[in-house]
């Protein structure tokens, strides 16, 4: 009597031995192909914060595509039921390709076509569909092996189902993403979902094959598995071209952090002088041609006053840190940034050492890397100085270290004379982004003093100048301030006034944790330019 054969009753208490392999072999399938289908989600998602920004925003276009692209791809097998087994090893092998070049294939559509939207929801519709079909296939295969009622059948499935997508999702950015790279991650991955669903059919189901079916099915693995292998061996020239094509510069440094990708491009003009620039995520954090207009315009104003001991939130490229050593009687300066990978570079490479003036090298430095937001919370000193210089807040993660919560942390690391710049983005380009910066430092207790400048590279840039107090500071240069490029008394006088179609907003929201009203003034502003 074969495993169909054993009468129901019998099934949950003498399984036939041949029987019980067959079943745990469907139950490890679906546990690797749960596995490998929330990869896949998870590569789209991470790979469009990367490119875009927008995290929530991405998260949101590709799950609730894929969710629904998986209803239809349930309704799609139900008339490939007589013919499973084959059919599910053809949406294996169609799955691991599309899944496996699916990051390579989205990035070429960023860089190349400029078609990366599109790609994004086409690519989340056709993964969702073949993922959707998986399930009613491998239920129909699961019942020829072992005769069961349908809701153990379902909870079996579903259980193996859960399980692998909680592996696969820690596996995603704890493993594949340290160890091989978005890119190659999600080929690797697509190189195991097909040789799974391959495995599984030839052996538990190729009674149910023809020898043509057989061999067709081998020939299609090899070729499936040679294109994953090909892509994965010239997988990073890809990157490097592509990356090449964001940027009109030479790329002369380039990794993928954790947290951010990480871009340093440097051109050398007719005349000899370089512009090096760094990118981060693909937003340009300074050119070497003018970076000194910008940091000296953040950093000179606070430092009329007490300044013995110094707070840096960002700012992980070290050229503010320059411009605060210049001030001897400086004795500590704390750095925070979230990501080491900058700091690293910062160190290390020579092209931003020689901006930075190998700053991270003086005693009085203190690098930390970590968030800001988290070590705010857990700090005990008082700085007489604080620079909050954060990247424009353009998606979520940026934003909460605009909000009121982080400037009423920033407030508890001050002393009572303190002077505090906020980075706050273009009064000119993002007007309203900007302005909520002062609403927000106003709604914390801070009084505030706006002031901007030119960086041609950049175009109008703004700052707040922030103390404790009901008096607005002036921000004014120091007696003993160092030799400066770009700024003098008067200079710092015309930057706090505005034109009158740039002047002050004051019917703005407080932007909180809960309620970034910011990043939706920045996100709607900046999409005009």
């Amino acid at each position: 009597m074969t495993a169909t054969q054993v009468p129901l009753e019998q099934e949950d208490t003498a399984p036939a031995p041949r029987g019980r392999i067959a079943r745990t072999s469907v139950l490890v399938a679906v546990f690797v192909c749960a596995a490998c289908g929330l990869v896949y989600e998870l590569a789209l998602v991470a790979l469009g914060s990367y490119l875009i920004g927008d995290t929530i925003g991405q998260a949101s276009i590709v799950l609730s595509l894929m969710v629904f692209a998986m209803g239809v791809g349930a309704l799609v097998a139900k008339p490939l039921q007589p013919w499973a087994a084959a059919s599910f090893a053809g949406i294996e092998l169609l799955l691991a390709l599309l899944g496996g070049l699916s990051v390579l294939g989205l990035y070429a559509a960023f860089a190349w076509l400029h078609l990366y939207l599109p790609a994004l929801v086409a690519t989340a519709l056709v993964l969702g569909v073949l993922i959707g079909a998986e399930i009613p296939l491998l239920m129909v295969m699961l019942q020829r092996i072992r005769r069961q009622d349908a809701g153990s059948a379902v909870a079996d499935l579903f259980a193996a189902d859960y399980v692998g997508g909680l592996v696969g999702g820690l596996a995603f950015p704890f493993l594949l993403l340290p160890l091989f790279g978005q890119m190659q991650g999600a080929l690797l991955v697509g190189m195991l979902n097909a040789a799974a669903g391959i495995a599984l059919v030839l052996t538990v189901f190729r009674h149910e094959l023809s020898k043509r079916a057989k061999l067709l099915l081998i020939s299609a693995s090899v070729l499936v598995g040679g294109v994953l292998v090909s892509a994965c061996a010239l997988a990073d020239d890809f990157e490097v071209t592509a990356r090449q094509a964001l940027y009109k510069d030479p790329v002369v440094h380039a990794e993928r952090s954790p947290y951010q990708d990480v871009v340093l491009t440097e051109k050398v003009s007719l005349t000899g002088v370089p512009d090096t620039r760094l990118f981060l995520n693909g937003d340009l954090q300074f050119s070497s041609v003018d970076e000194h207009r910008y940091h000296e315009a953040m950093v000179h104003p606070a430092m009329n006053g007490p300044r013995g001991r110094v707070l840096v939130l960002g700012g992980g490229d070290g050229l503010a840190l320059r411009e605060i050593l210049r001030y001897p009687d400086v004795r500590e300066v704390t750095l925070v940034d979230l990501d080491p990978a900058v700091l690293e570079l910062a160190r290390t490479d020579e092209r931003v050492t020689s901006l930075n003036h190998d700053s991270f090298r003086d005693p009085r430095v203190r690098a930390i890397s970590a968030d800001a937001f988290t070590w705010l919370r857990e700090n005990r000193e008082r700085y007489d100085v604080v620079y909050v210089d954060m990247p424009d807040a353009d998606s979520t993660a940026t934003a909460k270290l605009y909000s009121a919560e982080f400037y009423g942390l920033v407030g508890h690391a001050m002393t009572d004379r303190a002077r505090m710049v906020v980075q706050s983005g273009s009064p000119y380009f993002a007007p309203q982004a900007y302005w909520c910066v002062e609403t927000t430092l106003r709604s914390t207790g801070l009084a505030t003093t706006p002031y901007e400048v030119s960086v041609p590279t950049f175009g109008e840039w703004g700052f707040h100048l922030a103390t404790k107090g009901s008096a607005p500071p002036e921000p004014r240069l120091a007696p003993d301030a160092p030799p400066l490029r770009s700024l003098d008394g008067p200079t710092l006088q015309a930057a706090q006034a505005f034109p009158p179609d740039r002047g002050r907003l004051t019917d703005l929201q407080v932007s909180t944790l809960m309620h970034p009203t910011i990043l939706d003034y920045t996100q709607s502003e900046w999409s005009n330019y």
